[in-house]
């Protein structure tokens, strides 16, 4: 926050105005100077941290009447000292959800300091920790995290109305002006630029991939695509779509190996039967309703409960169709247990075995507490940035009130702006990164949408795809962190033309 006080604002007379006259905000940005360590080398870095004003253009009787100030959104900055900055990779992060801060992607995986949260046989204490982040994408790339309006400190201003950023196109259109301004201010329009995005982070990235190059000329380098959802019909559970009940079916197959369900066979050979199954028979099975024979129904329900670690009759009475949810809270509930949707690995005890729906996702619950400990100490104490509001991690209202009215009718899905930015803007890279313990957004689901692309062969070579034993916070599971932050690392370094 400013530690200045702004002087008293006065009216068209000269006098000051009226106390309940409060004056526009204005960026509150803190600058910190830091260094990192990496193979013996020691970089130095400027940080900052704070919130950004957003401004509309106001007309009147079609004059321009000034900016009004319209929100408030909170960034993280991190760029390289001794780095040409004109030419140096420039590199734009959020999460998802919506009503996700970056916490995530900023605090485990990219930033130069990470948190000390464990893993899911070895979770870390209270009251957590950091430690410097050797392998953090800084070394190849300046960093800027982004949270959305209404996550993170992000809000709109007093008097304004939020439900103007909590949809599909307004989420776009602010993120988009956020990365304008930043762009423009820091003289970056020549420096090779990224956007990583996680979960609905992924959807995110890929609208504002077309919506940067028509709105503002802006042409992107790259896409990062962490636990991607392109197109939600891939995981939305509903009468009607029967397509995400096939392509779960490798996510459940991996989690039940996890878990031990099947017995010594390879994770590989597992995939490869669950992918097969998930490809012809059951889709097959699943279209021909009540026409489907005795026999035919009774193979079908014995490879699909062998294949996700369910029982038969569990699968019969569900009528081949498992709902994510449902299967999490079912695998072991013989073990009184349930499994995280975020990461299969992740257990807990379900304190009702009668429960169709799991009471907590473990997954979640095992870790935010050392991510917001660690974030809410490091941006006052090492940032130097101080804001009384609550930093929301996750905003379980901004989900609720989410508003997809674009696609009224039809499925949320980007196929089409990814696919277009692509053919407007050929050397634009994609990088998708898969967990195959993530029940969220199963990765079966995700090769489903790629080959949906609607791009011309050539262009396939453009994407590149990388798979890790770990969920959809991949990261947490310490060796796939490495090396996905290599995968990462030499991602940009392609990507980037230089």
């Amino acid at each position: 926050m400013s530690d200045t006080t702004p002087e008293e604002p006065e009216d068209k007379t000269g006098r000051p105005a009226a106390a309940d006259t409060a004056p526009d905000p204005v960026d509150d940005l803190v600058t910190t100077q830091h260094t990192l360590t990496v193979k013996r080398r020691k970089l130095a870095y400027t940080a900052q941290a704070g919130r950004v004003v957003l401004r509309q253009e106001v007309v009147k009787d079609g004059k321009s009447a000034g900016h009004k100030p319209k929100a408030e959104v909170f960034l993280t900055a991190y760029t390289l000292d001794d780095a040409e900055p004109g030419t140096r990779p420039v590199t734009f992060a959020f999460n998802g959800g919506p009503g996700s801060s970056s916490i995530w992607l900023h605090m485990g995986l990219l930033g130069p300091r990470r948190v000390l949260s464990g893993d899911v046989d070895d979770l870390v204490p209270p009251p957590y920790g950091l430690e410097d982040n050797a392998e953090s994408l800084l070394v190849h790339s300046d960093l800027v995290f982004i949270d959305p309006v209404s996550t993170g400190y992000s809000r709109a201003v007093d008097g304004g109305e939020p439900k103007d950023y909590l949809g599909f196109q307004g989420d776009l259109d602010s993120v988009a002006e956020i990365i304008r301004l930043w762009v423009s201010r820091n003289e970056r329009w020549l420096s090779p630029k990224f956007l990583a995005g996680e979960s609905y982070g992924t959807l995110r990235a890929a609208g504002l991939a077309g919506l940067l190059q028509e709105r503002f000329g802006l042409y992107l380098n790259g896409l990062l695509l962490i636990s991607s959802v392109l197109d939600m019909g891939t995981l939305r559970f509903h009468e009607g779509n029967d397509l995400p009940y096939s392509l779960f079916v490798p996510t459940y197959a991996a989690i039940a190996h996890y878990h031990g369900l099947h017995g010594d066979r390879p994770l590989d050979d597992v995939l490869a039967d669950a992918e097969d199954f998930a490809a012809k028979e059951l889709p097959w099975a699943l279209a021909r309703g009540a026409r489907l024979s005795t026999q035919d129904r009774a193979e079908a329900v014995a490879t699909l409960a062998s294949l996700t670690g369910l029982s038969e009759s569990y699968v019969d009475r569900v009528n081949l169709r498992i709902e994510h949810v449902r299967f999490f809270t079912e695998l072991l509930r013989d073990r009184g247990l349930t499994v995280g949707r975020m990461d299969g690995r992740f257990t807990t005890w379900e304190t009702d075995g009668g429960r169709e729906h799991m009471s907590d996702d473990p997954s979640i619950s095992r870790i935010i507490g050392a991510y917001s400990a660690a974030f809410n100490h490091y941006i006052r104490a090492e940032l130097g940035y101080q804001n009384d509001l609550p930093y929301e991690i996750l905003s379980h209202e901004t989900n609720q009130a989410w508003s997809y009215k674009e696609f009224e009718g039809r499925s949320v899905s980007v196929v089409d702006a990814v696919s277009a930015a692509m053919r407007a803007n050929p050397h634009l890279r994609v990088h998708v990164a898969f967990g195959h313990y993530d029940g969220a957004t199963a990765y079966f689901a995700s090769e489903h949408v790629l080959a949906q692309l609607k791009i011309p062969d050539e262009l396939r070579e453009n994407i590149d795809t990388a798979y890790y034993p770990a969920g959809h916070m991949m990261y947490v599971h310490e060796p796939t962190r490495v090396q996905q932050a290599k995968d990462l690392a030499d991602f940009v370094k392609k990507a980037s033309n230089r």
